[in-house]
Order: structure tokens, then C-alpha cells, then sequence
């Protein structure tokens, strides 16, 4: 029993997922920290309003504290933002940039220009002998 718990936690996936939770919490320190001292600021300079915090109504008695929210969604938003053009924008271009330099699957028929398999050895369209490029 012991032995399992042992292999699951050396896992690779899991201590990369451990490492992931680490490194995002500490990444949203940091966007949250820009977003209280930057960005809250700039809404502040231009709206006139620094901190939606303390904006909020009551219902019967019941504080409805809609101001926390909305600094909420802004974190967020910044968040999103910051993850998509900081990590999965370079990836994606790193990743085509990847796809451009490797061996197409496909080539064209030096008879018909049709596409056909890289490792064919004989066209589907025309039936023309395929004979590697040297």
C-alpha cells in the first residue's frame, strides 16, 4: 500500500502539477499585486473612483458588497491576460515556428501535383512511379 502512494506521488505528472500550483499562485501574486498598485491607481487618475471595494448596497439588512467583485474580475481579467500573452502566445508561436522547420507528411507528385503521402512509392492519381530526391 505504501509502495503505491510512493510510485503516485514520484510520479512525473503529479510533481509537475505540484510545481504548476506553486508557481501560479506565486504568478497571481504578482498580477494581483500589479493590479493594486497599478492598474487600481490608473482606473483611480482616469474614473476618480481608486478602490471599487468599498462600493456595495444593503437589502434588509443584507450588505451586498458588489465593489469586492469587480476588483475581483479585474484581477482576473489581468490574470487571463497576463497567462495568455506571457505563456501560451510564445508557445504557440514557438510551436508553428517548430511545425514550418519539421519534414512535411505530405509532397507533391512530380506528374499530376497532387498531394500524396511523404513515403509513398507510387501516385493514387496517376499511378506514376514516386523515386526519393536525392
Amino acid at each position: 500500500m505504501l509502495k503505491g502512494f510512493k510510485d503516485f506521488i514520484l510520479r512525473g505528472n503529479v510533481i509537475d502539477l505540484a510545481v504548476a500550483v506553486v508557481i501560479g499562485a506565486a504568478f497571481g501574486a504578482v498580477v494581483k499585486a500589479f493590479v493594486d498598485n497599478l492598474i487600481t491607481p490608473l482606473i483611480a487618475a482616469i474614473f476618480g473612483k481608486p478602490d471599487f471595494s468599498g462600493l456595495a448596497f444593503t437589502i434588509n439588512g443584507s450588505i451586498f458588497k458588489y465593489g469586492l467583485f469587480i476588483n475581483a474580475l479585474i484581477t482576473f481579467l489581468l490574470v487571463a491576460a497576463a497567462v495568455y500573452f506571457v505563456v501560451v502566445a510564445p508557445m504557440n508561436k514557438l510551436a508553428e515556428r517548430r511545425a514550418r522547420g519539421a519534414d512535411p507528411e505530405t509532397k507533391q507528385c512530380p506528374e499530376c501535383l497532387s498531394e500524396i503521402p511523404h513515403g509513398a512509392r507510387k501516385c493514387a492519381f496517376c499511378g506514376s512511379e514516386q523515386y526519393e530526391a536525392a
